[in-house]
C-alpha cells in the first residue's frame, strides 16, 4: 500500500483531478480530502474493479451517484491508463460555488491518495523459452502525471491571488508553461483576510457575505458612520436588530474627543463647536471650567426638544437656569461622510515567477457562453473540456496536404456534419452532431439526421481532441468502429471548420486518389 499527499499551504476551491500512470491502475484506491490540515479525511471517490467486494459500496456505473466507481480500475491499457475525477460530478451539483454546501465539497487544505491493492499486467503473457532472462515483473506503482486542478479560495470576493509572504518556492516546470495558483486573495468589495473571510477594518456596518455565485451579486461591505472620528469597527448584533436590519456598525475607540455608536456627540468635558462640520478632528471643544460638563437641555415653550450642548460651571446646574434658557436653538448639522483613511484591499502582496506543476488555474464557475451555443449545465460538463473551452487546451490537427498522405490514413467515413452538444460520460466523451453531408461512408450504413460521433483522445489537461464547438459545421474524416457501430474521433482524424471549397477539394482527391 502506498499513499500519494498533496499538502497545500491554506484553503484551496478543488475542482479537476488528472492521473495518468506509467504502471497499471491500481485495483482498489481511494481519493480522500482534508480541510483542517490533516487533522481529519473524508472520502471523494472509491476507485475498484468491483466495490463490492472492494469497499462494500455500490458501483456507480449500475447506480448513479455512487461514491465508488469501477470505471478507472481495469489493468488495461497497462501503461497510460488515466484517472479523472471532478469534484462537482454527479450527485454533487451546487448553483452557487461560494455557497456552504458547495465549500463543504470543494474547499480542501490537503489532497490524499491511497493505493490499496496493485495489479499487474495480463496483456503480455510469460514467453515460454525466453532468449534471455527476463527481470520479475515490478510491484510497485509509477505515475506519469498527477495534476491537481482548483482555484484560491476567496469566497467570491477576490480580484487575483498572490504568493504569501511566509512562502517559498524553488520547484520549476520544465518542458511545458504552468500557472501557479496561489493561496492569498487580493481582496476587492471592501473585504479582507487571506480568503476575504471579514469586513475590512471600516467597513463592518452590515454583516460579512459571501458573493452571490447565481445572480453575481457582490454584497460589498458596506461603511461603518463614523463621522471621521474612528479607523475601525465592529458589528454588533444586537445594534443590528434595534435599527431594524439597517446598521450594525458600532464605531471602535473614538477620537477627537467624540463618543457613541457613531462617534456621535462630543464627550463629557466638550462642547459642539456648530461654525465646524462634525467630521473636523476640533469639532469638540474642551469646556472653559475643568469642573464644567456637557448636558443636553430641553424648551417647555415647543412640542419638539431642542438639543443643545452648553458648558456650565457647579454653581449654575440649577432646574431653574436651565427651564429659563432660551428656546430657539441652533440646529445641528448632518454628520458628514466618513474619513477615506482605510483601503478596503489588505496589504501589498509581491507577485512570484516560481513554477510548479502541481494545480493549475482553471475556468471560473461562472462560464461566457456564447448566444448560438446551448445551455450547459454542471452535470453535463464540468468546464474542463475542449468541447467547451477550447481556448484551455491544445489540440494537434491534421492537415491537407498531400493526397497521398489523405488516402494512405484510411478513412472509413467522410462526412459534413454540424455540431449540436457535448456530454462529459466521465471516462470519454459524447458529442451529438446532425449529419448534413456522407461524402465516404464503408461498413456502416451513415445517413443524414442525428448521430453521435465519440471522441477518445484525451490530452493531460483533461481535454478531448480534436476541439468540436457547439453550433459550428465542420468536415470529419475519420473510422468507423464496426463492433460497436460507433464513429471514432481521435487525434487521426482530419476535422476542420466546413468551408465549399474544402468540401470540393475533399471530394476530388476521394473521386481521383483514393
Amino acid at each position: 500500500r502506498e499513499t500519494i499527499r498533496l499538502d497545500l499551504e491554506t484553503a484551496f476551491y478543488f475542482t479537476h483531478l488528472i492521473l495518468v500512470f506509467k504502471s497499471p491502475r491500481p485495483a482498489a484506491m481511494v481519493l480522500e480530502r482534508s480541510q483542517d490540515f490533516g487533522e481529519t479525511w473524508k472520502p471523494y471517490k472509491y476507485f475498484a474493479a468491483n466495490c463490492s467486494a472492494a469497499f462494500g459500496l455500490e458501483d456507480d456505473v449500475r447506480q448513479r451517484g455512487a461514491i465508488c466507481t469501477s470505471r478507472y480500475s481495469s489493468p488495461f491499457p497497462c501503461t497510460g491508463g488515466e484517472v479523472i475525477y471532478r469534484a462537482l460530478s454527479p450527485p454533487y451539483a451546487v448553483e452557487d460555488p461560494y455557497s456552504a454546501e458547495a465549500q463543504a465539497q470543494l474547499k480542501i487544505t490537503n489532497l490524499r491518495l491511497r493505493l490499496l491493492e496493485w495489479q499487474g499486467c495480463p496483456c503480455l503473457p510469460p514467453d515460454p523459452k525466453p532468449r534471455t532472462p527476463q527481470p520479475p515483473p515490478t510491484l510497485h506503482y509509477a505515475v506519469y502525471d498527477f495534476i491537481v486542478k482548483g482555484r484560491c479560495f476567496c469566497n467570491g470576493h477576490r480580484s487575483l491571488c498572490c504568493l504569501p509572504f511566509s512562502a517559498t518556492f524553488s520547484v520549476t516546470g520544465k518542458g511545458r508553461g504552468t500557472r501557479v495558483v496561489h493561496g492569498k486573495c487580493m481582496c476587492k468589495h471592501n473585504t479582507a483576510g487571506s480568503h476575504c473571510q471579514h469586513c475590512a477594518p471600516l467597513y463592518n456596518d452590515q454583516p460579512w457575505q459571501a458573493a452571490d455565485g447565481k445572480t453575481g451579486a457582490p454584497k460589498e461591505c458596506q461603511s461603518c458612520k463614523c463621522n471621521g472620528h474612528a479607523d475601525t469597527c465592529h458589528f454588533d448584533m444586537d445594534a443590528w436588530l434595534a435599527s431594524g436590519n439597517r446598521s450594525g456598525g458600532v464605531c471602535d475607540n473614538c477620537q477627537h474627543n467624540t463618543e457613541g455608536q457613531h462617534c456621535q456627540r462630543c464627550k463629557p468635558g466638550f462642547y459642539r463647536d456648530l461654525r465646524k462640520p462634525f467630521s473636523a478632528p476640533d469639532a469638540c471643544k474642551r469646556c472653559l471650567s475643568q469642573q464644567g460638563g456637557s448636558r443636553e437641555i430641553a424648551s417647555p415653550t415647543k412640542r419638539r426638544f431642542h438639543r443643545r450642548l452648553l458648558c456650565l460651571r457647579p454653581a449654575e446646574r440649577s432646574h431653574s437656569q436651565m427651564l429659563s434658557l432660551p428656546p430657539r436653538c441652533p440646529p445641528q448639522p448632518a454628520p458628514a461622510t466618513p474619513w477615506d483613511q482605510c483601503d478596503p484591499r489588505t496589504g501589498d502582496c509581491r507577485t512570484s515567477s516560481s513554477d510548479m506543476t502541481w494545480h493549475h488555474e482553471v475556468p471560473p464557475f461562472q462560464p461566457v457562453l456564447n448566444q448560438s451555443e446551448p445551455v450547459w449545465s454542471w452535470e453535463e460538463e464540468q468546464g474542463f473540456s475542449a468541447l467547451r473551452h477550447s481556448g484551455k487546451c491544445e489540440c494537434k490537427e491534421q492537415v491537407l496536404g498531400n493526397s497521398k498522405v489523405f488516402c494512405g490514413m484510411k478513412y472509413t467515413y467522410v462526412i459534413k456534419t454540424k455540431i449540436l452538444s457535448a456530454h462529459d460520460k466521465g471516462s470519454h466523451a459524447e458529442v451529438n452532431v446532425k449529419i448534413k453531408k456522407v461524402l465516404k461512408s464503408t461498413k456502416l450504413k451513415i445517413l443524414r439526421g442525428k448521430r453521435t460521433l465519440y471522441p477518445e483522445s484525451w490530452t493531460n489537461r483533461g481535454c478531448t481532441c480534436p476541439i468540436l464547438n457547439p453550433g459550428l459545421e465542420y468536415l470529419v474524416a475519420g473510422h468507423e468502429d464496426v463492433r460497436t457501430g460507433r464513429l471514432i474521433v481521435n487525434m487521426k482524424s482530419f476535422v476542420h471548420q466546413w468551408k465549399s471549397a474544402l468540401g470540393r477539394k475533399v471530394l476530388e482527391i476521394l473521386k481521383r486518389d483514393c
